[in-house]
């Protein structure tokens, strides 16, 4: 049996605590930021909601599927895909950020109930995105670090807010998408 690596898991914490910082100010700041309103000559690229909102979706599904692998002890099917499942969504924050630096913010045109609704899912998404960031870390390196026991105790923690985060995404963009210019 295996035993937990305390001082690689030491070394990690600070890395966890600068990403959990850098990711949400550096999304902040780039989304302030508008390449054609600052003189460049570049096409807004438009083709990118429905890519990344679809990533979002398929990370809902990898997480589900992880999820049930490891309740049938399938463990390196598990890493596999929870590895995948931190690519998507580093692709996704990629691809975000290119289209708000190519593209203007479109506004939600919905009225009355609906109007609120979107709000509420969207608000919930964009703070449960940031919170997610140092739980999904810090639940990963608990994975590699052998700290199974803690690894557990956070991810039925980290899972939810996870999902939730990848499916109101996907919500979003459906709910936003025939305002779309």
């Amino acid at each position: 049996m295996s035993t937990v690596d305390h001082e690689k898991a030491k070394k990690y914490n600070k890395w966890i605590v600068a990403l959990s910082i850098i990711i949400p100010v550096a999304v902040a700041a780039l989304f302030s930021v508008n390449l054609r309103t600052l003189g460049f000559d570049v096409e807004p690229l438009t083709i990118l909601p429905p890519i990344y909102a679809t990533i979002n979706g398929v990370t809902a599904l990898i997480l589900i599927v992880a999820v049930i692998a490891i309740k049938n002890k399938n463990v390196v099917l598990h890493e596999n895909l929870m590895t995948t499942a931190i690519y998507c969504s580093v692709l996704f924050l990629v691809l975000y950020i290119a289209y708000h630096m190519t593209s203007d913010s479109t506004k939600f045109g919905g009225e009355g109930t609906i109007k609120y609704v979107y709000y509420f899912i969207l608000f919930t998404h964009i703070i449960l995105s940031i919170i997610i960031i140092p739980f999904v870390l810090i639940t990963y390196v608990r994975a590699i670090t052998n700290d199974i026991e803690r690894h557990r105790k956070i991810a039925k923690i980290t899972f939810p807010l996870w999902l939730y985060v990848a499916v109101t995404g996907v919500i979003v963009y459906i709910m936003i998408s025939p305002y779309y210019i």
